[in-house]
């Protein structure tokens, strides 16, 4: 492992006890959602044969219903009934069945404590740990003032010492619902995966075209008007708007029914490029009120807020501990029985401020960076290099919000480093967790990232060219893992930005850029950043395939084109990616 004070002094981050004391303190003052534990019928009087007509399911759950949060005997489930047609002396009902005709039930619950979900906008979790078998399928459905809401699917994980054959992952990522219609989440509904992975930008926290670029395109109906009359999120109602308004689409509704979702986030779900000033020692970003500590500290437990309330995510608030990693953890992992352990970071609340310097080789390489900066601060970094390193899975698997390989533009001295909000931007931390990963020999190690709305597929090494990874990192270095990056399902791309997504200019540059990328960068197979859609990645006890697909977001339409644009297959104990596309274009 490299000296740590060959790089210019201690690579520990400079933070005290007292960090995030703000935030923590804004949080308290919040009432935050937490999962209800049911009552049962019979102790609340419930009768679920009266009734439950499905006609005005969607006048009483807008929403609908969703699930999440999987554990080996549990799920979360969600839905949000409309303010309309909310009763204060109503309960809600739930229910679970083996079968989709609740023919079989196995499960029935009732919600009391009505003053709790008006005060969350009408937001109900219920979290079903310790009541459901491990490795099943099940169907649940709510029941409220005599309407039956639609009914989701659910899936729980396997058992800690259980060996499954595979693993079907459905990745997403990027959704701006101002760019783009999502006829991607239909078909993502229909895909036979077992769950859904969501690597962050759930909402986007602009109700004007702030993320468009010079190729982007009006959507009819997909207008947003924030109820704080601003131009970006200025408050809780703002955030509760977003969350209402996206899961309004009928076509996201879908995938939220069809499968159980293990969500993350990014920096849209708070603000734009979001980060943590050690100054203030508050959050900081792209708003227009970004350098003003009180308003963003106000502002981050807003969104945090909304974000409990409206996503069916397995993530507690302690009000207990003495620091932020104590009283709330995003950063979590899942084990597939002996197939493959999911760890997933959260990389915006620890993460210090972008680097000023123009991202050149020599002002972006670890041995040029300050000590001390951090993406992950020191508790998380450690829990993930412990999780990463202790698997005993087949398979070890990060969630990674961003792009975690090295991307560089340009060739030699003339070579730049855009992609500052991803692991670039870090990169004495990124070298601490490769040469710790590498020096464990950790087998099967695959990274699933977002954030750049492209497909990629590439090699994690121990280092590359271009003096990025320490020391003078002139050479290729050993390859230890691949990494699969799944596309925007709306949000603008590389091609959109620059106006290159139709006809002549789509058909020139949608090659020389497929060719250029890897060209510039040896460790990158593949990049596409002419296309949006989402990626399935399977793991069996041979093989982890990666399978990107293409879908038309510009048709508010089931019938909206989907096409194979990528597949790679890695075999398992082999660091070797190879291009499987033939087997899947049809």
């Amino acid at each position: 492992m490299a000296d740590d004070a060959g790089l210019g002094g201690l690579d520990e981050p400079a933070r005290g006890p007292d960090d995030h004391a703000e935030l923590l303190s804004a949080l308290d003052s919040h009432d935050l959602a937490v999962a209800t534990d049911p009552e049962s019928p019979a102790e609340a009087g419930f009768d679920f044969a009266l009734g439950a007509a499905e006609s005005t399911a969607d006048a009483v759950f807008p929403q609908s219903v969703a699930s999440g949060g999987p554990t080996p005997k549990g799920v979360i489930l969600w839905t949000r009934i409309d303010p309309g047609a909310f009763d204060p002396t109503e309960p809600l009902g739930v229910q679970v069945a083996h079968d989709e005709a609740f023919t079989d039930v196995c499960y029935e619950g009732v919600v009391t404590d009505t003053a709790r979900i008006r005060a969350h906008d009408y937001t109900v979790k219920v979290d079903l740990d310790g009541r459901l078998a491990s490795d099943s399928e099940y169907w649940y459905r709510f029941v409220y003032r005599g309407t039956r809401s639609n009914t989701g699917r659910c899936r729980t994980l396997p058992a800690p010492d259980s060996s499954p054959a595979s693993l079907r992952l459905g990745l997403l990522a990027c959704q701006n619902y101002l760019n783009g219609y999502y006829p991607a989440y239909h078909h993502v509904a229909e895909e036979d995966v077992d769950f859904l992975v969501h690597v962050g930008d759930f909402v986007y926290e602009s109700g004007a075209g702030d993320f468009k670029g010079l190729g982007s395109y009006d959507y009819p109906g997909r207008e947003k008007s924030l109820p704080s009359g601003n131009g970006r999120v200025w408050n809780l109602d703002d955030y509760r708007y977003l969350y209402r308004l996206y899961r309004s689409d009928r076509f996201l509704q879908k995938a939220m029914e069809a499968h159980t979702l293990i969500a993350g986030w990014d920096d849209h779900e708070m603000v734009n490029d979001v980060y943590w000033n050690r100054e203030t020692d508050a959050p900081a970003g792209g708003h227009p009120r970004g350098d003003d500590p009180r308003f963003m500290t106000e502002l981050i437990a807003d969104a945090m807020h909304a974000w409990w309330e409206f996503m069916p995510a397995r993530v507690e608030y302690d009000p207990g501990g003495d620091s932020l990693q104590e009283r709330f953890r995003l950063w979590r992992d899942f084990e597939f029985g002996d197939l493959v352990t999911l760890a997933m970071t959260d990389e915006r609340l620890f993460r210090d401020p972008p680097r000023e310097a123009i991202p050149t080789a020599d002002n972006v390489g670890p041995q040029y960076e300050p000590p001390g900066r951090t993406m992950l601060g020191t508790d998380q970094r450690e829990w993930l290099v412990e999780t990463l390193t202790e698997s005993g899975s087949r398979w070890t698997v990060w969630a990674d919000e961003v792009l975690t390989v090295p991307f560089r533009l340009g060739s030699g001295p003339l070579s730049l480093y855009p992609v500052q909000g991803g692991w670039d931007g870090y990169t004495r931390e990124r070298m601490r967790i490769t040469e710790r990963l590498a020096d464990a020999g950790v087998d099967n190690f695959v990274t699933l990232t977002g954030d750049m709305h492209c497909y990629i597929a590439a090699y994690q090494q121990t280092s590359y060219p271009g003096r990025v990874t320490g020391g003078e990192g002139v050479a290729q270095g050993e390859r230890m893992g691949v990494e699969f990056m799944t596309p925007a399902i709306t949000s603008l791309n590389v091609a959109e930005a620059l106006h290159l997504t139709r006809g002549w200019r789509k058909r020139l540059t949608e090659p020389l850029l497929s060719w250029l990328i890897p060209l510039m960068n040896p460790h990158i197979e593949f990049f596409d950043s002419h296309n949006w859609g989402y990626s399935v990645v399977e793991f069996t006890r041979e093989d982890c395939t990666y399978v990107g697909y293409a879908v038309d977001k510009t048709v508010n339409s089931p019938a909206a084109e989907k096409e194979v644009v990528v597949a790679y297959r890695v075999p398992d104990g082999r660091v070797e990616l190879r291009d499987v596309t033939d087997e899947y274009v049809r």
